[in-house]
């Protein structure tokens, strides 16, 4: 969890790192960034132009995208929409023979079907922590999303936060005052492999029965409802947007109990780009350290070890927990969010 003089350190941080970046001329004294692969660069700059279907949100993933265009000179086409929009237009448009995008920025790319997806070896990969990339390499790690509950410290005092879900499961005080956003089942699918089937489904079932948690639609929503304190507490959230909250001055915070379940925002290649040559630079910029550090002054958590944490300190209470990596198949996907809407539809 995160203390006020550190969230006042890194945000006094983020906001010189954004003046600094916006005097400074781009590109100082002619250098190229290191994430530029020379090889593809004129034929890149050919093409002109790449699409980016993401899930990241505009205020960090325009800006962010300038960054590649002010590079390298290819204009960024952003299409930005929730995950199961971009999964269901990828497919859509696979079955109509379009190539209509180029790279896939979201937490679903390893539901794409690999057949859709460039198989290959991204510079800047070497540098990712190796959980962070796919076996077959179709898809690479951007960010971390470690799952984690948070809470309104207005409304709930630190003390008072229990110690385990089972002790989570008695809170009765709290129904009603309770979030989750509605396409959770990764979350839940990491709470079943630690526990068990079983036992984590007599949990999950108790938790709910009590706390009576509230569906919303979009984890940032989740974020923004906890630290407006419309509820008083995330049953879970990424803890990327808690502390993207707090960074703001909300007054929320995370908290840890085993399991935290991870998964990670990936970025893969259409194996039909359109621009081929632009796509695959921009999917190593993507998760270059240039990228990184600059998603990390919106507290995303970096998936690689030479990009410091927003706050410094926000894995310090998850590093000692139990992680589980969640990463489901299409066809196990559907299962799961079946099993999540039965278990979360409102009563």
């Amino acid at each position: 969890m995160i203390d006020r003089r550190t969230l006042l350190q890194a945000a006094t941080g983020a906001l010189l790192m954004t003046c600094a970046v916006a005097m400074a001329p781009a590109h100082a004294q002619g250098a190229k960034p290191s994430w530029i692969d020379q090889s593809l660069l004129a034929d890149a700059q050919k093409e002109g132009s790449v699409t980016v279907y993401s899930t990241t949100n505009e205020e960090e993933g325009l800006p962010l995208w300038n960054l590649f265009t002010e590079a390298t000179g290819i204009k960024v086409n952003f299409v930005r929409a929730s995950d199961s929009q971009l999964l269901a237009r990828v497919l859509i448009e696979a079955r109509a023979g379009q190539r209509s995008w180029d790279i896939m920025q979201t937490a679903n790319v390893n539901k794409v079907p690999p057949e859709f997806l460039l198989a290959l070896d991204l510079p800047e990969g070497k540098s990712l922590f190796p959980e962070a990339i796919a076996k077959d390499k179709r898809w690479y790690g951007v960010y971390s999303n470690y799952n984690s509950p948070a809470y309104n410290t207005k409304f709930v005092k630190k003390d008072d936060l229990p110690k385990t879900y089972e002790d989570l499961a008695k809170r009765k005080d709290w129904a009603g005052k309770v979030a989750i956003d509605g396409t959770d089942d990764a979350w839940m699918t990491g709470i079943l492999a630690h526990y068990g089937e079983e036992k984590g489904l007599k949990l999950l079932q108790d938790i709910i029965e009590n706390t009576k948690p509230v569906p919303l639609n979009g984890h940032l929503a989740v974020a923004r409802a906890v630290g407006s304190g419309e509820y008083w507490i995330a049953l879970n959230n990424y803890v990327n947007l808690t502390v993207n909250v707090t960074l703001s001055g909300a007054p929320t915070d995370f908290w840890t109990m085993d399991p935290v379940v991870l998964f990670f925002g990936q970025v893969g290649v259409s194996a039909f780009a359109p621009h081929p040559k632009a796509a695959q630079l921009a999917a190593n910029f993507s998760v270059s350290k240039e990228a990184q550090e600059f998603l990390a002054k919106f507290g995303r958590l970096p998936t690689r070890a030479d990009v410091a944490t927003n706050p410094i300190n926000v894995l310090d209470t998850i590093k000692p927990r139990k992680i589980v990596t969640v990463l489901l198949s299409t066809e196990e996907d559907r299962r799961r969010i079946k099993q999540f809407n039965d278990l979360f539809k409102p009563r």
